[in-house]
């Protein structure tokens, strides 16, 4: 099953300048390609939030780059592409500027990892498991 992407998440990207509606557009592209059962929503109003037994990711688009949240503090990063909140409690994020490469293959694994995550009751049941 392949989740249709929803016309909210289109406008969202719409209106941004074209070097963060390419980044947006590209971001949804991998996380479709990731796993095709998540879906698209907008949550808060405006913000693109991507699902799957529970958040996934969201974009945010500020001034200067595009932030991608990801929802799961305990999904492995081997290759170190979370760009801030490391020791947070519930999730972390990836900055990606203007001029930035993301390492698609490495974000792909870690949404693979998150939507596993979920499936399997979400990072909070595992984690309380692995104590």
């Amino acid at each position: 099953m392949t989740s249709a992407g929803d016309p909210r998440v289109d406008e969202y990207i719409g209106r941004l300048p074209e070097w963060q509606g390419s980044i947006c557009r590209r971001v949804r592209e991998l996380i479709r390609e990731a796993d095709p059962e998540i879906e698209e929503t907008i949550k808060r109003s405006v913000q693109p939030y991507f699902v799957l037994h529970g958040n996934v990711a969201a974009l945010l688009a500020t001034r200067d780059h595009v932030n991608v949240f990801l929802y799961d503090p305990i999904a492995p990063d081997p290759e170190g592409i979370v760009t801030a909140g490391h020791d947070n409690k519930t999730g972390r994020q990836i900055a990606i500027y203007r001029d930035t490469r993301l390492n698609e293959p490495a974000f792909v694994a870690l949404i693979r990892a998150i939507a596993a995550n979920n499936r399997a009751g979400g990072w909070r049941q595992l984690q309380g498991q692995a104590r």
